[in-house]
């Protein structure tokens, strides 16, 4: 009774609907604080499990050689990362930080531009981890995760995020050797706000121009548009300058993720997608109408709503049901 209650709490959108879940489908009554209660039981010995994992991955060789493409099948293995805003009692809006790690596959989709079939890389069989803080243990989950997924087995990997400094801070520490790719939707939000910058909102001219510098974009030119925003920038000056010169650094310092081209043609996915999905489907938990949390019941529920996403609850529930309480 306690596994399903734990499992349903994790899978609904509040403890409300666990209630009532279990009422008709199972004739079982326990009040919504009664399920509270065991999610914060049992979502504390998740936590610990989750620790341990990650002290057991601290403590393995940083390096490793992964293994022929002779000896073991072609694997493409990808982390995406994102975060969004949880609200706490007493703290405010807090980021809850998420991590996808995800693999790599092929699948017939219809090109926008041509209306044809044709091969596109997606990101398949998604897990996630979640962590409400700062980037450092976060990190480490997700290296967790990603090495207990075969990341230093697979022979392809990609990193993939948006401009957000603290994920390419982690990319460099943890998975130096990805192909790491900026999120294409974010990179052509800021294309849009260069646009209405140099050639005013919704314009016809605006329209032209963020047109033919999407094709640019597209096929590996965002130094060429950097340098051409730098250059607008020094002949506008003020604050419409000091913005366009905002933009040409972002163009300029993700250059190098920036191959999009190159990356559908090596059949990698060029959106972050699935973490800004896996972040709604936290969100859909954690952020209803009028949610506010403790900070131990959101960090208790967090680790039980990601093993139901994961299609991991029954073994991470037999893992916590026999490790002895602290």
């Amino acid at each position: 009774m306690a596994r399903e209650a734990v499992w349903i709490s994790g899978l609904t959108a509040s403890y409300r609907d666990a209630e009532e879940a279990l009422e008709r489908l199972a004739r079982i009554h326990i009040s919504r604080s009664s399920i509270w209660l065991r999610v914060q039981s049992w979502g504390a010995r998740f936590q610990e499990i989750e620790h341990a994992a990650r002290e057991r991955t601290l403590a393995l060789p940083e390096h490793w050689q992964p293994p022929s493409r002779q000896q073991v099948p072609d694997q493409r293995l990808g982390v995406a990362m994102d975060g969004f805003m949880v609200h706490l009692r007493e703290e405010g809006w807090k980021e809850l930080k998420v991590g996808v790690v995800y693999d790599v596959g092929v699948r017939l989709a219809k090109n926008p531009e041509t209306g044809e079939q044709e091969p596109q890389a997606q990101a398949v069989n998604p897990t996630y981890t979640a962590y409400l803080g700062g980037p450092e243990r976060f990190g480490e989950m997700v290296y967790t995760e990603a090495r207990r997924r075969g990341w230093e087995q697979a022979q392809d990997r990609q990193t993939i995020g948006d401009g957000a400094a603290w994920i390419w801070n982690l990319v460099d520490e943890h998975f130096p050797d990805s192909v790491q790719t900026l999120d294409w939707y974010h990179a052509t939000e800021h294309l849009t706000e260069a646009a209405k910058l140099l050639k005013g909102e919704n314009t016809p001219a605006m329209q032209r121009w963020l047109n033919s510098r999407k094709t640019a974009l597209y096929q590996g030119h965002a130094d060429q548009i950097s340098c051409e925003l730098e250059q607008a920038a020094a002949e506008k000056g003020g604050e419409v300058g000091a913005l366009l010169k905002r933009e040409a650094g972002y163009f300029w310092e993700h250059q190098h993720r920036m191959g999009y081209l190159e990356l559908r043609e090596e059949e990698w996915p060029i959106g972050s997608g699935m973490a800004e999905s896996g972040g709604e489907r936290f969100q859909a938990r954690l952020v209803g109408p009028g949610m506010r949390w403790s900070r131990d019941g959101v960090e208790n529920l967090i680790p039980v709503r990601a093993a139901v996403l994961s299609e991991r609850f029954d073994a991470m529930w037999k893992l916590a049901y026999t490790s002895p309480p602290k």
